[in-house]
């Protein structure tokens, strides 16, 4: 038996340490993208738009800058085309709205950490014949 991790188990290492670059004291989440050869093509985590400054006192409300935060995902599909991959790990499952914009750009296999209640996800992935998967520690 090998000690070498599987290629979820690799993404999903990525996608944890993108996660550690966010600014959100509340909830940081990681993405990486694999292509079809296994190949990282991106990596990405939730914050702000990029050159936004954020001003004092921005990330004492979580409710009131919650709506100025990019998703992970949403990062990380803007740093490759559609078609272009394959896999993409999640530190959190994607919402409702990430995971469609996945499904938007062909990613076939999704695999996360931590379960999101609040998400359609897993409906979404079985609607459209995406592997949707949790990959723990």
């Amino acid at each position: 038996m090998s000690d070498r991790i599987t290629i979820p188990q690799y993404a999903m290492a990525l996608a944890e340490v993108a996660s550690l670059r966010s600014e959100d004291p509340f909830r940081k989440v990681g993405a990486a993208a694999l292509d079809f050869d296994n190949r990282v093509i991106a990596t990405a985590y939730n914050g702000l738009a990029p050159g936004f400054d954020a001003p004092e006192g921005f990330w004492d409300d979580r409710d009131k800058r919650q709506k100025f935060m990019l998703h992970a995902e949403i990062n990380l599909c803007s740093l490759f085309k559609r078609g272009e991959a394959k896999i993409v790990a999640t530190s959190t499952m994607p919402c409702t709205a990430c995971m469609q914009t996945l499904c938007a750009y062909g990613i076939k296999e999704v695999y996360y950490r931590e379960v999101y209640k609040a998400s359609d996800a897993p409906e979404i992935a079985e609607t459209y014949g995406i592997k949707l998967e949790q990959v723990v520690a």
